[in-house]
């Protein structure tokens, strides 16, 4: 794609989710952007679940960076619509026919949104009921888990499916 991984003197940082960020790791980074390279994030999340409860996400790491730096990160990811619209692209799907489903109000819902689908919120991660109303938008619908949107999802015709066969 002609982009070089270098510690040395690089155009960008890029922050991604993980979950061994080191110490070292931040301290290069830090310096890095304190440099002159530009800071590029994935994503704003600032937690995310796990079994245990939150745990720190990219946006969390993010805001360490920039309390540091004096420098806001580009978000590359969910909710910026340029990913959104690259996706539905590569895909030759249309957001009048697509759907954004997602766990999160801040990421999921407000890419969906943004790129004018409809958006399913489930409340499997993070996000509670109560917690809908703290947001000046909200979601087109609200389901418990993934597993209720099973039924609405429509296949293509067996008629357009490619079928298995030999040239004679």
């Amino acid at each position: 794609m002609g982009y070089v991984l270098t510690d040395h003197d690089p155009d960008y940082v890029v922050l991604g989710e993980t979950r061994t960020y080191s110490f070292e790791a931040l301290t290069k980074a830090i310096r890095l952007i304190n440099a002159g390279a530009r800071f590029i994030c994935t994503n704003p999340d600032e937690t995310g679940p796990s079994a245990e409860g939150p745990l720190p996400a990219t946006g969390s790491v993010a805001a360490l960076i920039t309390k540091a730096t004096g420098k806001d990160p580009y978000f590359a990811g969910k909710p910026n619509p340029l990913m959104m619209r690259t996706g539905l692209n590569a895909i030759g799907a249309h957001s009048e026919t697509s759907a954004m489903i997602g766990d999160r109000m801040d990421t999921d819902v407000l890419a969906g949104l943004e790129a004018g689908m409809q958006t399913f919120l489930v409340l499997t991660g993070l996000t509670t009921v109560a917690d809908i109303d703290r947001y000046p938008f909200g979601p087109s619908h609200v389901v418990e888990s993934i597993a209720d949107l099973v039924d609405l999802v429509e296949l293509p015709d067996q008629a357009d499916q490619p079928t298995a066969g030999h040239r004679d």
